[in-house]
């Protein structure tokens, strides 16, 4: 966990000071609008939110205790709201990291990570892709039934935690001001770390950002070095290495292509 300065460098002095939002028993109705506000920014990505888009059928069940906290993050992620915002506008990637970072509370760890939900998305669809999330171990022993998903990887100390999530989840947080669709960038963040299992580098956001923009340019095309195995059927037994220029966009998707085919990758480089 960061000294107090540094956090509030970084801007996440918010999430070091304040406390799970749940739904206790016997809530009263102020303690019920604040799991309301907490659950739209948690799982809208801080993203504003217009009196025309609230979820009021939702928002009625619990506040009659019809469902659970869980239940109500679950409308928010299956609405239209949350697919025209994260679904629709973004690479199938970024979409995966956003839904990591706003149900689980962190970025993802490697990426076997990223193949499973993406694999999951494209063969069963959108809500088991946003179930596998909600229904999962991680999220029942993190958060239960009545406690609002929050930055976990903020504070490393927490069961499960991995040290290189800090670094990951900041930069996708990029500054509480901040929200998931103002940072103007619909490709995957981490396509780079992920795939060569690398931390990411920390960057405190800029004084306008904690409202803010990522800095730097990882460049437009990449540099694969692959080590591709010989064919069972040929009688050459040695390995060649190869190499393939692929765009950013396309990178994630090479990589996995790569993976499964059996070939290794040597280095990622910008070109």
């Amino acid at each position: 966990m960061p000294g107090l300065q540094e956090a509030a460098r970084l801007g996440i002095t918010p999430f070091e000071e304040a406390k799970p939002v749940e739904l206790r028993a016997n809530w009263t109705q102020d303690e019920v609008q604040a799991v309301i506000r907490a659950a739209y920014r948690q799982v809208l990505g801080n993203e504003h939110l217009m009196q025309s888009e609230r979820l009021v059928a939702a928002e009625s069940q619990l506040v009659q205790g019809v469902i659970s906290v869980r239940d109500f993050v679950r409308a928010i992620a299956t609405s239209d709201l949350y697919r025209e915002k994260f679904l629709y506008p973004n690479f199938h990637v970024r979409f995966i990291e956003l839904n990591y970072k706003h149900f689980l509370g962190r970025a993802p760890y490697e990426q076997a990570e990223i193949s499973y939900h993406l694999d999951l998305f494209l063969n069963e669809g959108y809500e088991a892709e946003i179930n596998s999330y909600l229904d999962s171990v991680e999220y029942q022993s993190s958060f239960g039934e009545n406690i609002v998903p929050y930055h976990r990887d903020f504070q490393v100390d927490h069961p499960g935690s991995r040290a290189i999530g800090f670094s990951r989840l900041l930069h996708l947080y990029r500054g509480y001001a901040n929200s998931d669709r103002s940072q103007g960038q619909k490709q995957p963040r981490l396509t780079w770390e992920v795939a060569k299992n690398l931390a990411t580098p920390i960057s405190a956001p800029s004084a306008t950002a904690l409202s803010g923009a990522l800095g730097g340019n990882r460049g437009d095309v990449y540099r694969l070095r692959v080590l591709r195995s010989a064919s069972p059927n040929s009688a050459v037994v040695r390995q060649a290495t190869t190499e393939v220029l692929v765009s950013y966009d396309q990178l994630s998707s090479k990589l996995q292509q790569l993976n499964r085919s059996g070939s290794r990758v040597v280095s990622v480089t910008p070109v």
